[in-house]
């Protein structure tokens, strides 16, 4: 089933413990959940324990491989994606004069994923960091080498692969809780960001995905940061696989947000939903998929108010049944089938 039923394939009211044969006939009324449009990405996980199920087969793929995984998102139905990160632990995922690379299955991963989303229609956003340590977000927006480090790989980026028409635009990844309001530190490095990215690729586009959704205080401050902020879209996690925020607040925070965003009139309110679990404790276990029949509900809490719904994530988080290219946990294949569904 590809993602023009998808809408048809959410629409629940109540759920069974059998996905019935009635189950895409009755759902197929239902209109309040936004399809899922885009997801994050990536060659390696930042946090080793978290990626357990996933980055030791990554490791290893080749090029065909992760050509043939882009082509199953692409055919899953989703049409964005966002690259994580295009450095960590001081080595890049790309060939790069700057820095050294890590040692995968495929030489270049960048410039294979990017000529598969050519082929198959998907808009890639492209990470400008880890160029420090990515705990330290904070040190990583200010300091002035590693601000240096990140200006030059966006040049060096832009130079090898903005040519490609899947290059869409920029993601910026460091970010640090809101806490009622930005600090001002997050919009300067944003605004940085953007400035730089505009001059190399004019006609791209840039997003955000903070964190500390459930903190933020939509007062005439915040609206005044988001006139400020210079970025095309804000993706807020809905931090619901974090154990921070329940399903059932969501709905309230991100109408919150709508509401700011409205007022500001600037960028484009967008929805970063987790669609996974801790195996474990909360940031110090491997990350599993979460329940389907909790994701429907994430789902559907979030889509009144924005306009585009991403996941974290389809690496790892969702495999296709019976691929050959299978990385993650086996539930993975579970989610797919209940969320995507079958073609």
């Amino acid at each position: 089933m590809k993602r023009r039923n998808f809408l048809s394939l959410l629409g629940l009211a109540c759920f069974g413990t059998a996905f019935s044969e009635n189950f895409i006939r009755y759902a197929s009324a239902n209109t309040k959940i936004k399809p899922v449009e885009g997801s994050w990405f990536e060659f390696q996980h930042h946090a080793v324990v978290e990626g357990k199920y996933w980055d030791h087969v990554l490791k290893t793929f080749t090029a065909d491989q992760w050509d043939r995984k882009v082509k199953e998102i692409a055919d899953a139905g989703l049409k964005y994606l966002v690259l994580l990160h295009v450095a960590i632990d001081g080595k890049t995922f790309y060939p790069s004069k700057l820095l050294p690379k890590h040692q995968l299955g495929c030489d270049d991963p960048l410039e294979t994923v990017l000529s598969a989303a050519d082929k198959y229609g998907i808009r890639f956003f492209i990470s400008n960091d880890f160029f420090g340590e990515w705990t330290n977000v904070e040190l990583m927006m200010k300091d002035k080498t590693i601000n240096s480090l990140r200006l030059k790989a966006m040049n060096e980026v832009a130079e090898k692969y903005s040519h490609h028409k899947s290059f869409y635009g920029w993601y910026f990844p460091n970010e640090t809780s809101i806490n009622g309001s930005f600090r001002d530190f997050f919009i300067e490095y944003v605004n940085s960001c953007s400035s730089e990215a505009k001059k190399l690729t004019p006609e791209a586009k840039t997003l955000i995905a903070p964190y500390g959704t459930r903190l933020v205080n939509a007062d005439d401050k915040f609206v005044k940061q988001l006139t400020q902020l210079d970025v095309s879209f804000i993706a807020y996690q809905d931090e619901v696989g974090v154990n921070k925020t329940r399903v059932d607040e969501s709905a309230g925070f991100f109408e919150k947000l709508n509401k700011a965003h409205s007022k500001a009139g600037r960028s484009e309110l967008w929805a970063d939903v987790e669609f996974f679990n801790f195996e474990g404790e909360t940031y110090k276990s491997a990350l599993i998929p979460a329940p389907w029949e909790r994701v429907i509900k994430q789902l559907e809490a979030v889509s009144p108010f924005v306009e585009k719904i991403f996941i974290y994530q389809y690496i790892g988080i969702v495999n296709k049944p019976g691929t050959d290219i299978f990385a993650g946990h086996p539930d993975s294949a579970i989610l797919y089938e209940k969320i995507f569904g079958k073609k």
